[in-house]
């Protein structure tokens, strides 16, 4: 009598990688990075655009379109990678309006 262990699905590298590259994940975060005015509220922005790429990508799996990182019942959310590349990515965007238009 051996211990029956579950299997791990195996998803390649290219998958966690697009989930950090989710175009609704970059496009908010840069979006309200940009908009923000005080660091702080830079992981709020994270937070919001984490939420909203995985929104949008479960209704797009559910809805059969092809999607670079799909969300559902049997696939991965990703959450780590898509975490971290959405704080990223917010950072990206409220350090570039700090470069290029800076408030007076």
């Amino acid at each position: 009598m051996g211990v029956n262990h579950p299997t791990v699905p195996y998803y390649p590298p290219s998958v966690w990688i697009w989930a950090a590259f989710d175009p609704v994940l970059i496009g908010v975060a840069l979006y309200l990075g940009w908009r923000a005015d005080q660091f702080g509220k830079v992981v709020l922005v994270a937070i919001i655009a984490l939420v909203a790429s995985v929104l949008v990508s479960w209704v797009l799996t559910g809805l059969g379109v092809p999607w670079p990182a799909p969300i559902g019942r049997e696939l991965p959310t990703f959450f780590p990678v898509r975490t971290g590349a959405a704080l990223i990515w917010a950072i990206i965007g409220y350090n570039a309006r700090r470069a290029i238009a800076p408030r007076p």
